[in-house]
């Protein structure tokens, strides 16, 4: 497991933001079973980064608290069978990690959500994190039923990791 930690303003807290990456990543893909080792990429940046990438990859003109970018077309949710048949579009050649996507979560957006919801921000950290690794694994929430699936896959991991809103 490899994951690349771009922190765009050198925000800081009081929690290591590389530990919950570390830890939500190996949940999410042990639910998952994830027969790979896996390989994501995470920005950090702030309101004003993600807008921008908002804009011009959604074509919302506002910021949002976590972009997912998947490198996975699934047939189904964490549907891993077929990527070997493809390994030259999903492996990174050099290392053989399955290449999972791309998160980008606004550290502006963590901090004002943490104190909305009246938990901490390595909570809220955590939370973002679990929903875009779910949504690299080809889940998502467009209907009520996807969005309660994801939902309760999310706050398992948050369980498991001991990071509650407490």
């Amino acid at each position: 497991m490899t994951f690349y930690l771009e922190n765009e303003h050198d925000e800081t807290f009081d929690f290591d933001p590389e530990d919950v990456i570390r830890r939500v990543m190996e949940q999410v893909l042990s639910d998952e079973a994830c027969p790979y080792d896996a390989e994501v990429n995470v920005l950090m940046t702030d309101n004003a980064g993600i807008h921008a990438y908002n804009k011009a990859h959604r074509g919302i003109d506002s910021p949002t608290d976590v972009l997912s970018f998947p490198n996975i077309e699934y047939s189904y949710p964490s549907d891993f069978s077929h990527l070997e048949e493809d390994s030259a579009d999903y492996f990174d050649p050099d290392s053989g990690d399955l290449i999972l996507g791309d998160i980008i979560i606004s550290t502006d957006k963590v901090r004002e959500q943490a104190k909305e919801y009246g938990h901490s921000e390595k909570r809220e950290f955590a939370f973002l994190l679990a929903h875009s690794f779910f949504h690299l694994c080809g889940y998502d929430h467009m209907t009520p039923d996807e969005a309660a699936v994801m939902e309760k896959k999310q706050e398992d991991v948050l369980q498991k990791l001991g990071i509650t809103r407490e």
